[in-house]
């Protein structure tokens, strides 16, 4: 029996030793071609925009405070209005400031009247000096109450200018044009100097926008305030409306904040429609360096390996891999900075199983350049 077993092994591995040696000397089915879409590289002028969040700010505020003390006795403005520089705002109960101005203006009256007497006592005594007909010592009185009596005239009429400094302070006046806004304090209210808030005044047009920006860029935002264009700065307000007015660079903080290593750049916009608020959130557009005329082609035909990027090139029937430098993303397309040149043959499909060298086929071809050449960069 262990014979018999012995010699079907051995046929049968004599058979498969014989299928093997016939099945080598075969060549092996030649792979058919992929079929791809192509499309031709073209260029396109694009206007793309690197984006900040933004804080809309009044270029001019103040905080209205009173630098008198006393009751609010009047307040003459609509909350939330526009007013004109120079505009009454607030009055406080000036009858104690007039009683004091008006006094001091009378105590004027009296010093330069007795600097008059005095005058005239001098000269009376200095021509009776002359026939001897007066001690000297009463004209060195007489000089010296003159001297006083000047002295009196300039207290006096310093007291007079403090008086009518205090009662032009009992009326509150705007210090420039701008939106006020709602009172912090009502008719009767009592007020300290420079502690009560009364309210806010500032101005809306133009307006500013900050924005934080990296240290590394602080060299590119000092170019732009120097060469900026009308559409280097944009904004986008409420949601991701476009705002219809382009800004321009108001300044540039004096150094970076070492704890973020960032710096505050402030943008100006006209608001003559008071369509930005101050405290307002937006999105500051900023026009990229890199837009231009590029090549631009569709995203989705990109590939990633290992964190570098790559397209396939049709090259005739054959499928070349090409490394490229990618630029700003805008919507579906994607500007190439390099690698591939205008007028080459992109494949757009079917390149999922491809391999460089691999053979192709040619179906659907068309243009790769992309008709919407405005976007965001991402």
């Amino acid at each position: 029996m262990k014979n018999k077993y012995t010699f079907w092994i051995a046929a049968l591995a004599l058979v498969s030793a014989s299928a093997c040696k016939s099945g080598g000397e075969k060549k092996p089915a030649a792979m058919p071609p992929t079929l791809v879409n192509v499309a031709t590289v073209e260029k396109a002028d694009a206007l793309y925009y690197d984006q900040y969040q933004g804080l809309v700010v009044a270029l001019n505020a103040v905080e209205l405070r009173a630098q008198v003390g006393g009751f609010i006795t009047g307040i003459f403005f609509k909350e939330g209005n526009v007013v004109q520089k120079g505009a009454p705002l607030y009055e406080i109960d000036k009858r104690k400031y007039a009683a004091a101005y008006e006094q001091a203006v009378a105590n004027v009256t009296s010093a330069k009247a007795n600097l008059n007497k005095a005058k005239k006592d001098i000269e009376r005594y200095n021509m009776l000096l002359k026939n001897d007909a007066v001690a000297r010592q009463t004209v060195d009185q007489a000089t010296a109450t003159y001297q006083t009596a000047q002295s009196q005239v300039a207290v006096a009429e310093a007291a007079r200018t403090s008086a009518a400094t205090d009662l032009s302070y009992a009326t509150i006046r705007a210090p420039f044009t701008g939106r006020i806004g709602i009172s912090q304090v009502k008719l009767g209210a009592q007020i300290t100097p420079g502690t009560t808030l009364l309210n806010t005044i500032s101005s809306g047009n133009p307006i500013g926008v900050d924005v934080v920006i990296n240290e590394q860029d602080i060299d590119r935002f000092y170019k732009l305030q120097k060469s900026s264009t009308d559409t280097t700065f944009r904004l986008q307000i409420n949601g991701g409306n476009n705002y219809n007015h382009t800004g321009k660079i108001f300044a540039i903080d004096r150094g970076v904040n070492n704890g973020t290593g960032t710096v505050k750049v402030r943008v100006q916009f006209p608001n003559p429609n008071d369509e930005l608020k101050d405290g307002m959130s937006c999105v500051l557009r900023v026009l990229n360096d890199d837009s231009g005329n590029r090549v631009q082609i569709p995203y989705a035909a990109i590939t990633e390996q290992m964190g570098e990027f790559f397209v396939f090139i049709a090259k005739d029937t054959v499928a070349e891999q090409r490394k490229v430098t990618l630029g700003p993303r805008i919507n579906s397309n994607i500007v190439i900075m390099k690698g591939i040149e205008q007028g080459e043959k992109l494949i757009t499909a079917g390149f999922q199983r491809l391999r460089d060298g691999g053979k192709i086929s040619l179906g659907q071809q068309g243009a790769a350049a992309p008709k919407d050449a405005k976007g965001t960069a991402k």
